[in-house]
């Protein structure tokens, strides 16, 4: 339980995923008119805020210390103060820390308010063309091999489209997994997402792993689209029905 001396805001804002031009005016409106910014990394967020010629008092909250860090914070919000919560890079809350602070300040009686802006999740999913009505959003998966494949195998056999997120030293071992699954499954892969580098590369399951494991060197940070199938399934599922239909009418004729 929670004392509430005042119903603050906290601010919970999306920042770049590489490209500072991607950050919103909003975003740096609201930056400037917070009392405090807490940060994934303060120091990451300094370097954002001296950008924006902003000077605000810093407050760690990373993922390790979530729930003790959001505790302190919220006794900033009872006490008045207006409170901006950043990630390192796009929208806390995704494959981020955050959701621990903003559930605890909407239990405390707070106002929590949303400042969109980046996200390589929406970023890749603009891009990637069809992929079925339904989108499963995975982020980071576990990095121990036979659970990574496992897991793979389910969200494959859904149907639905799938976006993981992935570190350089584990997306060959990934692609790998989708292509022994499903080779002829479409992926799409964004790498260094609206950086310099950016880098999105489109094919077969197969295709796409033949393509990164030749490479000698890979670097940066990465996201993954693997298209869904469920709408060629109907599809065949529906053919059937109708040849079906159309042999039982004959059928029915000859009777």
């Amino acid at each position: 339980m929670y004392t509430i001396n005042t119903v603050s805001e906290l601010y919970i804002v999306a920042t770049p995923i590489g490209n500072l031009g991607d950050m919103t005016f909003r975003a740096v409106e609201i930056l400037k008119s917070v009392d405090v910014v807490a940060a994934e990394d303060t120091r990451h967020t300094l370097q954002l805020l001296n950008h924006f010629e902003i000077r605000k008092p810093l407050v760690s909250c990373r993922a390790q210390n979530e729930q003790f860090a959001s505790e302190k914070i919220i006794k900033l919000l009872d006490e008045g103060q207006k409170v901006a919560y950043a990630s390192d890079a796009g929208t806390p809350g995704i494959s981020d820390p955050g959701a621990v602070l903003a559930g605890l300040a909407r239990k405390a009686g707070h106002s929590v308010i949303p400042i969109p802006g980046a996200s390589a999740f929406a970023a890749l999913a603009s891009v990637a063309g069809t992929g079925g009505k339904t989108l499963i959003f995975e982020g980071f998966l576990s990095p121990k091999p036979g659970r990574r494949k496992s897991r793979v195998k389910e969200l494959l056999e859904t149907g639905d489209a799938v976006i993981l997120y992935e570190s350089p030293f584990r997306i060959v071992k990934l692609l790998a997994d989708i292509a022994d699954i499903e080779s002829s499954r479409r992926v799409v892969v964004g790498r260094e997402l609206t950086k310099l580098h950016e880098e999105i590369t489109e094919g077969t399951a197969q295709e796409v792993f033949e393509d990164y494991s030749s490479r000698q060197k890979i670097l940066g940070e990465f996201a993954v689209f693997i298209s869904g199938n469920k709408n060629i399934k109907i599809s065949e599922e529906s053919s059937d029905k109708i040849r079906e239909a159309r042999y039982d009418d004959k059928q029915d004729f000859r009777g």
